[in-house]
Formats: C-alpha cells, structure tokens, sequence
C-alpha cells in the first residue's frame, strides 16, 4: 500500500544503531568525497531512519535532496519513539511501494 505504514520486522540492535550513526554521520557531516561523488550523479540509499531524521534531512540538507533516497522509513510519535504493531510489537514503518 504504497504512502502507508506497515509493520516489518526489525534487525540487531547493535547492528541497526551502527548502520544508523554511519548513515546519519553522512547525511548531516557529508565529506568532501561525498559531496564530490553526489555532484557526479551519486544517489545514496539511506534505509531505516526515523521520520523525524528524514523531515530533518529534508530541512537542512535540501540542496542536497536530488542526492538522497529513504526506504524503509521508521513511523514516530509526537516524542520521536518508533511507534508499534499492536499485534506483534515490530516498529511501523512507512510503505514507500517498492
């Protein structure tokens, strides 16, 4: 259902966090080399961040939008907490239809 949200089911913990900091490290502190490699055309992919990161990309960052995708957007509260599947406890994320 694309534009909806749907539960998934999530990865490691550590594992996730460190995939996390490496990608927003990227979206918000890009290097020299990857704004180089975004001025040639380079899409980065960034999977599993919050909306509440995204919108903040979005604002900060929006010369740089031509550059960036989201997947697998994580649905928040008013407070930034992933919100949950009642019936089996996996965060929502957003349906981005692929």
């Amino acid at each position: 259902m694309a534009g909806g949200v749907r539960a998934e089911s999530g990865t490691e913990p550590a594992a996730q966090a460190d995939v996390r900091d490496w990608q927003l490290q990227r979206l918000f502190n890009p290097s020299a080399a990857d704004l180089e490699a975004e001025a040639r055309g380079r899409v980065m992919i960034y999977d599993g961040l919050t909306d509440k990161m995204v919108s903040r990309a979005l604002r900060e960052q929006f010369e740089r939008v031509e550059s960036m995708m989201f997947t697998r957007t994580i649905v928040t509260d008013d407070q930034g907490r992933a919100r949950t599947d009642s019936a089996d406890g996996r965060p929502l994320r957003e349906d981005d239809g692929c």
